[in-house]
């Protein structure tokens, strides 16, 4: 058989690698089998939300929290204006101009939607407000929970009852 002459080879570096003789390097990493299509973070949000009740002296509060017989029922029109007399009240023409967004009534509850930056200007209003009298019976609004998120507002009541049997 004839032999084969030597022949030299060229030198080529190894790019990106650093491994000795012997050592395989890892295999690459495998590609994500989802792609994130877009990812924020809402820090501040633009709205707050308050859960306030109406509370008056014929009012029977039940061990369930809500209204018994009795209880004054409230709509949307008497929710907002009490609202407003007592933002008026409290912080004067500048209290009028706090836009607010009345999201359900039930009973004597309501929900509230307002800006986020006038949530402490509305709870220290309604805190102070004294109420109306109205065929001598006495009617005032009592924050229930104010929240930058509907959901922690609305599952209060649930978690009530939970530990209130």
């Amino acid at each position: 058989m004839a032999e084969q002459a030597d022949t030299t080879m060229a030198d080529t570096p190894m790019t990106g690698t650093d491994t000795s003789p012997g050592v395989t390097a890892a295999p690459p990493k495998k590609s994500q089998k989802y792609h994130e299509l877009a990812t924020s973070t809402i820090s501040a949000p633009p709205w707050a939300y308050a859960h306030l009740e109406l509370v008056s002296s014929s009012t029977i509060i039940t061990t369930s929290g809500g209204t018994g017989a009795g209880g004054e029922e409230l709509d949307a029109l008497q929710a907002r204006s009490y609202c407003a007399a007592a933002l008026k009240q409290f912080l004067g023409v500048r209290g009028t101009a706090i836009p607010l967004d009345v999201l359900k009534v039930e009973g004597a509850e309501c929900w509230l939607r307002l800006p986020r930056d006038d949530l402490g200007a509305f709870a220290a209003a309604v805190t102070a407000w004294q109420g109306t009298t109205q065929s001598g019976c006495h009617s005032t609004l009592r924050i229930r929970g104010c929240s930058d998120w509907l959901g922690t507002l609305v599952g209060r009541q649930t978690q009530d009852r939970l530990w209130t049997g």
